[in-house]
């Protein structure tokens, strides 16, 4: 990453620019393409107030340029407030790439999880629900107390779904 650090109205010490670049680096974190990155920073003085602009251009691959720019009374603390905003911008970008890749490329990881059997592990096998043929619900309490299962799902005769399921009292409830 090629950073620059300008001064404009003012005079930069090594203090200030080992602080640009220290927040630099912390920007690497993302593991995105930064091709480049460049800090601005003037004095302000505006009715008689002082303060300084620190303006972060970062320049990231197959992206546009990210521009943040922050005033503040204390130049430390200026540089620190465009850190978090540029971080935020890339946590965000990171974020999408990496939860919104290519629905192929998940696909094929989990095709590839799938395949994979572990021994010893629980083994989970899929099964179908009768969910297709409507039951009154004498007789869906009566396949609730044969299976001992705690609950019961099926359709009505509305064609509504509904569950039945063992309460702790003994009894039996319906949604």
């Amino acid at each position: 990453m090629n950073t620059s650090i300008v001064g404009r109205q003012f005079e930069l010490t090594e203090s200030i620019k080992s602080y640009c670049d220290s927040a630099f680096e912390a920007l690497s974190k993302y593991n995105l393409d930064i091709i480049s990155a460049k800090a601005i920073i003037s004095a302000d003085e505006r009715n008689g107030k002082k303060g300084f602009d620190v303006e972060f251009a970062i320049n990231l691959a197959k992206k546009d340029t990210i521009v943040i720019r922050q005033k503040d009374k204390d130049l430390y603390a200026a540089i620190d407030l465009a850190l978090d905003r540029a971080s935020k911008v890339l946590r965000r970008h990171h974020d999408k790439l990496v939860t919104h890749k290519n629905s192929d490329e998940l696909k094929e990881s989990r095709i590839i999880v799938d395949e994979v059997s572990i021994e010893g592990a629980d083994e989970i096998v899929p099964t179908e629900l009768e969910l297709y043929k409507p039951m009154e619900v004498e007789e869906a309490l009566t396949k609730l107390k044969d299976s001992g299962a705690q609950f019961y799902v099926f359709n009505d005769m509305d064609a509504k779904m509904r569950v039945l399921y063992k309460r702790n009292d003994g009894k039996f409830g319906l949604y």
